[in-house]
């Protein structure tokens, strides 16, 4: 009775657990295929690099990779979901990408349980192909699982991730890493402003277009403004850049008298910077141009660690980014990034967090750095020009919302960059800790209002950030609510800083070795010089 009993016990679990359809196990310069699912499903091998084709559209394919390849790929094209799990997988591409998925629906990456797995890739000369990144997918990409997952992209051209869909992360230990050379620089590629023609205002070899010799002379203004810029309507900017109420800084009421128009800056408006803001290198990539008064330069292909057409978001896990090339993004999400949980660190030389919709941190822990540019820098539609439209800003999503959790947001640069940059959109804050870095125009950083800081929110003008020396906020009662250690040193330092700790009405100390500021919050949001 005993065997008869243990018997049928081992048919039970036979039939619950579940195989791969495919296990693919790499061995140096061959890999070997296990097919469990033949029917409507192709499989081809050539030395290391892998082929699967499948017609099923309601069975979700399953594939299982393991193993180790110094020149191996797996290209999956299916038309209907997959799974790929990677269990102890190196995987090594010398040119292409090492997964890439041409998948109709939805692929599932995960890291099994308690592994660690390292897709490489080495070159990416083929970028027509899609295979510029270690992981390139053609509809939406869920990475997951309880495993660690190192992305190393080596070569000029190459990212990290790239999907044309949405980026779903959880649970995962996700490391990504780009060291290439941004590859081959698309015509007409200097900036212009947000909102305007791909690749900016082209050779108009006189200025601005449209007016001829450059700008008419509009008398020490711009015409409609009363002798300033306006840029927004809310209690910081008051009808002129924001912090000078009167107009451009150093102007005295408006933009100078040329007495004929702007000058000609020889090709165009900007031409790599505006006087006294400061140059770009040959290699910038700011999207839009004006902000930072800057060109735009895009590439066939450029060393960004994350990045999608679509939304991105990350629930859970550890996330890692390092990118080191001028123009490469750490994270980017062109429809928008949500952080709703885990562990984000993004270090980069340009925007460490960039989205041309809203950037949402609901719960994560964030530490965004930029060397270079914006720590975390959000384009919705219409935001910096929002200001010269007749809605002003109101039908604007928002640029940027804190609802919870912690956000470290530090760009090393100094002004024009900021640590948060919303380009003038609505800036929300409903919740959670945040201390920025930056420097912002005029030392005045994107900030929300009085309408759109739920939280009690204070911006700090003049802070003297020294490398690894620690920022403390204290409470009226000499109560610690906030240390912040900051790897780097910037002067004058224009820094939000918000916390649940914070009530309206009630008097903190920020302290430094070398600052002591104690304030009030008079309101929602407060600026403090």
């Amino acid at each position: 009775m005993k065997k008869i009993l243990l018997g049928a016990l081992a048919l039970t679990m036979g039939s619950v657990c579940h195989a791969e359809d495919i296990t693919i196990r790499y061995n140096g310069s061959t890999a070997k295929v296990e097919q469990a699912v033949k029917d409507s499903v192709k499989v081809s091998v050539k030395g290391a690099s892998v082929n699967i084709e499948s017609l099923f559209k309601d069975h979700k394919l399953t594939v299982r990779m393991k193993g180790k390849s110094d020149d191996g790929q797996l290209t999956l094209k299916t038309a209907g979901k997959a799974k790929v799990t990677l269990d102890g997988l190196e995987l090594t591409s010398q040119e292409g990408a090492p997964l890439d998925l041409k998948n109709k629906k939805k692929v599932e990456v995960v890291a099994a349980k308690g592994t660690e797995n390292t897709l490489t890739i080495t070159a990416c000369n083929d970028t027509a192909n899609h295979k510029a990144a270690v992981i390139w997918a053609k509809d939406k990409l869920l990475l997951s699982g309880k495993g660690t997952l190192n992305i190393i992209a080596t070569g000029d051209g190459c990212r990290g991730i790239k999907t044309k869909k949405d980026i779903t992360i959880e649970d995962l230990t996700l490391n990504v890493t780009t060291t290439g050379d941004n590859l081959g620089e698309k015509p007409f590629s200097f900036g212009g402003f947000p909102g305007m023609p791909e690749g900016g205002f082209p050779d108009f070899g006189g200025g601005f277009p449209y007016f001829g010799e450059g700008f008419p002379d509009f008398g020490g203004g711009f015409p409609g403004f009363g002798g300033s810029f306006p840029m927004g309507n809310d209690s910081t900017r008051h009808g002129g850049f924001p912090g000078f109420p009167g107009g451009m800084p150093d102007f005295g009421g408006g933009m100078p008298d040329f007495g004929g128009g702007m000058p000609d800056f020889g090709g165009g408006f900007p031409m790599g910077g505006f006087p006294g803001f400061g140059d770009r290198d040959e290699n910038d990539s700011i999207e839009g141009g004006f902000g930072g008064f800057a060109g735009k330069h895009k590439y066939v292909a450029s060393t960004k660690g994350i990045a999608s057409k679509g939304k991105i978001t990350i629930n859970s896990g550890n996330v890692t980014v390092r990118t080191s090339t001028a123009g490469a993004e750490g994270i980017e999400g062109k429809e928008g990034i949500v952080f709703n949980g885990g562990n984000v660190d993004v270090l980069t030389t340009d925007d460490a967090i960039n989205a041309n919709a809203t950037i949402e941190f609901n719960g994560a822990n964030v530490i965004a750095r930029s060397m270079g540019n914006d720590a975390v820098d959000s384009n919705p539609k219409g935001g910096f020009f929002m200001p010269f439209g007749g809605n002003n800003n109101q039908d604007t999503e928002p640029a940027i919302v804190i609802n919870g959790g912690t956000v470290y947001a530090w760009s090393q640069v100094g002004s024009p960059e900021e640590g948060l940059d919303g380009d003038f959109a609505p800036f929300v804050i409903n919740g959670g800790t945040f201390f920025s870095v930056g420097g912002g125009m005029g030392e005045m950083p994107s900030v929300p209002t009085n309408e759109t800081a739920k939280q009690p929110t204070v911006l700090l003008i003049g802070i003297n950030i020294i490398k690894d020396e620690p920022v403390y906020i204290y409470d009226a009662d000499g109560k610690l609510l906030n240390t912040v250690t900051i790897p780097f040193s910037l002067r004058r330092s224009a820094s939000l800083v918000g916390s649940p700790d914070f009530k309206i009405g009630n008097t903190y100390t920020v302290k430094t070795k070398e600052y002591e500021k104690t304030f009030t919050l008079s309101e929602n949001f407060t600026a403090v010089r």
